[in-house]
């Protein structure tokens, strides 16, 4: 199977970016994949069932997560007080494969999940190689010391920006969640308020 067009055709068919390839694909081609996909003609109205699927599709493709996992992420953010949209992002924000991919040790969120799985990833000094570990505000996130010369990591490392809740040491290869995210702060294209409306159905 080829992983990367799949992941090409998946970021066009949702209309997001979710590899560096796929956004260079997508400002050539800014419409779904098939044949049909730049006639306006087989578009049809979507419902407004079809957008929440869409939204909740967007976001779990974003964060690479499972359906059972967004639905227990879904019935945590609803217990909790405040907006649910927004516990929802504070509870993603807060995945180390999402932590990773933020602070700028990988580039996707694919190759962030990769890197934690293989164990290239420490936190508080511990190797973690959960891809959905928790973190709690301050703890530290490092590269291994091994796996600093790894070139995905440079690569990425080098371009990093993280947002403003993430602090961020590139000299020492760590980073830290600063604080819990407002929703407006995280770079995720979807409408929360929609996949709220779907898993309420």
């Amino acid at each position: 199977m080829n992983y990367t067009g799949a992941k090409v055709k998946l970021s066009r068919r949702l209309g997001v970016p979710l590899t560096p390839k796929a956004a260079k694909i997508m400002e050539k081609r800014n419409y779904p994949p098939g044949q049909h996909g730049q006639s306006n003609q087989f578009r049809r109205k979507v419902s407004d069932y079809g957008r929440q699927l869409m939204e909740k599709q967007k976001l779990r493709a974003q964060y690479n997560i499972h359906e059972r996992q967004m639905r227990n992420y879904i019935d945590r953010a609803t217990r909790r007080k405040g907006v649910t949209g927004d516990n929802l992002f504070q509870i993603l924000e807060s995945r180390l494969d999402a932590f990773v991919q933020r602070a700028g040790f990988a580039r996707t969120i694919y190759a962030a999940r990769q890197f934690v799985s293989h164990g290239h990833i420490l936190v508080d000094g511990q190797r973690v190689n959960l891809p959905a570990y928790e973190l709690k505000l301050g703890q530290q996130v490092a590269i291994k010391e091994k796996s600093r010369r790894m070139p995905g990591i440079q690569d990425a490392l080098g371009d990093a920006n993280p947002p403003s809740y993430i602090t961020l040491s590139k000299e020492n290869m760590s980073a830290q969640l600063a604080r819990l995210p407002q929703r407006d702060e995280v770079p995720v294209v979807c409408e929360v308020q929609l996949v709220v409306e779907y898993y309420s159905r």
